[in-house]
Parts: structure tokens; C-alpha cells; sequence
């Protein structure tokens, strides 16, 4: 049974829809990451959940009550927010406690509350120091605290990392997880950043234009998208826009290539599709690899880049078309750029996705996203 159910939830501002018809169950426990570009729909929905705003159409059940209309203050939901939002005027301890305070609790409980929630988030020594004596990701650790310490039934964080620097997020993603899957409270984490939500989900729901493109564990998000916007948005990927040619056969025409891929029992002749391929599931070498159905390209390297345990290379099909191959950095020594190579991948590494005009549309949203 859901522990959290939105039930065709909608959000209009004006003529525009935020949020487009949205059904969507979570688990008591849960780590749930909303992901996707600006503009999707992602902190609207967050912020229907928390009670900032209230759903135009549909109904949000809470372990089986209906609070759709039920005030922000009486949902037992802690917010962690991207700006911290701490007192300036208070110390860390008391920013913990805030909570705990104007629900009149004791004071003895608030003093013990705020001291395991200090350790919790591996700040013990600091409960006495003031937000402008802590750094940006102990400023979030206390805010996180803090939302803890109403002991809420749904924690949710919108965009937190994204105002640290690189080598903190990492660090304090790893903390956010571990606190969550130790306490065993539901979550809801809003981001734009797929490596955020690949690396710290049980479950992505990937949205674009107000709906969610697809639902589904990390694993699955990464390697079967189901919609063309989903391969686009998430992790890397080469792209071909194709024609069917032979969907019994597997064989999809590209401009004057033909390449080869899974039969594509779900698809018809003339189909216009798209076909993904990721860059690690391409293999590159000097000669030509004559394997009957292994798709190989002729290129050139235009440039190596560097990236600690593989290298990416950007090898010049033709005038419009260039892949990215990534290769283990030990492998790379020879492939210097201006290099004539060969790049292959078998007919199961193409992930091959319909493109109607809908389709096409959010692919260069997701495009235009990553650049």
C-alpha cells in the first residue's frame, strides 16, 4: 500500500499547467528523486506535497488521509531548502530546536533531541556556533537537522547541494542518503542534476512540460529509457535520428547508412525513431572490425578529453555527425587526435525509441538542457 499518493494532480498558473495530470504512488521508506530540467513542473509538484500550494485538480493522501487542503504546519513534513533558511540570530542548536520550541515541548527534550540530531549529521562540537561561523554544507547539515526534528513522516528536499562546490555535494549526498536509509524515512528530492539522482534514489520519476516521462529504479532510467526525452535527458548517449527500414529484421535507415539493431517487435515499417547508443558501449580500433552485424564507422579523432579512468573520445563521423566514445584511460595512449579509426557497437547496444513530433520536441529540451 502507498504511504504518499498524489492522485491526478494538476497545477495551473493562469493558462499554463505546471503540473499536467500527475499520478504517482510512494513507499513508506522511500527515497523518491524528482528529476528534470528547469521549468518541468519538479518544485511545483514538491512544494503541492509540502502544502505551499494547492493542487488546481486531484487529491494528496498521506497514509490513507486526504491533506490536499490540510495548512503546510499540520502535514508532519520536514523541508530542507536550497538557501539553508537558517536564523541568522540563533545558534546551530537553536535552529535545530525552533521546531520543537513552538510546539511548546519541554525543554529538557529539545536539549536532547537537538544533541543526537548534532551527531546524526557529524556536528556535535558545533551546536553553539552561528550560521555565519559554519560553512555552506555545515549550514545545510543543521538545516537537514533541523527538518528532522519535527520527527516528520515525509522529508523533502528541493534542490539542496546546489549552492556547495562539487567535492561538498558529493560528500553531503552520501550523508543525506545515509541519514535517510538509517532512520528509514520517506523522501522526496527535487534536482536537476542527474548524478544526484542516479546516485542517491530508489526511484527517479524524470519529468518534462508538467508530466513524468518516465518511473522507474536508477539502473533502469540509465539503461532502458522508455521515451526518447528520458535517453536525451539522462547520462550521455549518441543519437541518430532513423527510419525503419526493417523492423522484423532490425534494420534502421540513417541518412545513407543502414544500422543494425534488436528486431523491434513493437515497431512498424517507415517508423521515424530514434536510436541511442551510449558512448562506453562503442569500441574504437585502428582497422576494420568485418563482423557481420556489427556496426562500423569510419572516423576521425578530433579531440581526447581526459577524465580520470577513461578517456572520452569525439571522433568525426562526417560533416554533421560526431560520437563520443569513452575507452579505459590505459587504452587511450595511441588515439591522439586527427587519427583515422574505426568505432563499432553490436545491433543490442541500440536503444531504439519512437519520435513523433511530441517527441522531438522535448529532445531538444533535454539538448538545450545539457548544454
Amino acid at each position: 500500500m502507498a504511504f504518499l499518493e498524489l492522485l491526478d494532480i494538476s497545477k495551473h498558473f493562469g493558462h499554463t499547467a505546471a503540473v499536467d495530470n500527475i499520478g504517482l504512488s510512494i513507499k513508506q521508506g522511500e527515497f523518491l528523486t524528482l528529476l528534470g530540467p528547469s521549468g518541468c513542473g519538479k518544485t511545483t509538484l514538491l512544494r503541492m506535497i509540502a502544502g505551499f500550494e494547492t493542487p488546481t485538480t486531484g487529491s494528496i493522501l498521506l497514509d490513507g488521509e486526504d491533506i490536499t487542503n490540510r495548512p503546510a504546519n499540520k502535514r508532519l513534513m520536514g523541508m530542507v531548502f536550497q538557501s539553508y533558511a537558517l536564523f541568522p540570530h540563533m545558534s546551530a542548536q537553536d535552529n535545530i530546536g525552533f521546531g520543537m520550541t513552538i510546539k511548546h515541548q519541554p525543554k529538557h527534550v529539545i536539549k536532547k533531541r537537538t544533541a543526537e540530531l548534532l551527531e546524526l549529521v557529524g556536528l556535535a562540537e558545533m551546536g553553539q556556533r552561528y550560521p555565519h561561523q559554519l560553512s555552506g554544507g555545515q549550514q545545510q547539515r543543521i538545516a537537514l537537522a533541523r527538518a528532522l526534528a519535527v520527527e516528520p513522516k515525509v522529508l523533502l528536499l528541493d534542490e539542496p547541494l546546489s549552492a556547495l562546490d562539487a567535492k561538498v555535494r558529493i560528500s553531503l549526498r552520501n550523508e543525506i542518503r545515509r541519514i535517510q536509509q538509517e532512520l528509514k524515512i520517506t523522501a522526496i528530492y527535487v534536482t536537476h542534476d542527474q548524478e544526484e539522482a542516479l546516485s542517491l534514489s530508489d526511484r527517479i520519476a524524470v519529468m518534462a512540460k508538467g508530466k513524468i516521462e518516465q518511473l522507474d529504479a536508477p539502473e533502469n532510467i540509465y539503461n532502458q529509457p522508455q521515451t526518447a526525452f528520458a535517453a536525451t535527458f539522462v547520462g550521455n548517449s549518441n543519437q541518430f535520428n532513423g527510419i525503419i527500414e526493417s523492423a522484423a529484421n532490425g534494420l534502421c535507415q540513417v541518412g545513407t547508412r543502414t544500422l543494425n539493431v534488436s528486431p523491434l517487435s513493437q515497431f512498424r515499417d517507415g517508423e521515424r525513431v530514434l536510436i541511442m547508443v551510449r558512448p562506453e558501449d562503442i569500441a574504437v580500433q585502428v582497422d576494420e572490425d568485418t563482423h557481420d552485424d556489427l556496426n562500423v564507422l569510419a572516423g576521425r579523432i578530433d579531440l581526447r578529453t581526459f577524465l580520470g579512468p577513461f578517456t572520452r573520445l569525439h571522433v568525426s563521423i562526417d560533416e554533421t555527425t560526431t560520437l563520443l566514445v569513452d575507452i579505459p584511460t590505459r587504452q587511450a595512449a595511441s588515439y591522439t587526435p586527427g587519427r583515422q579509426v574505426h568505432v563499432s557497437f553490436p545491433p543490442q547496444a541500440c536503444k531504439v525509441l519512437a519520435l513523433d513530433a511530441k517527441d522531438a520536441e522535448l529532445v531538444h529540451l533535454a539538448a538545450a538542457e545539457a548544454v
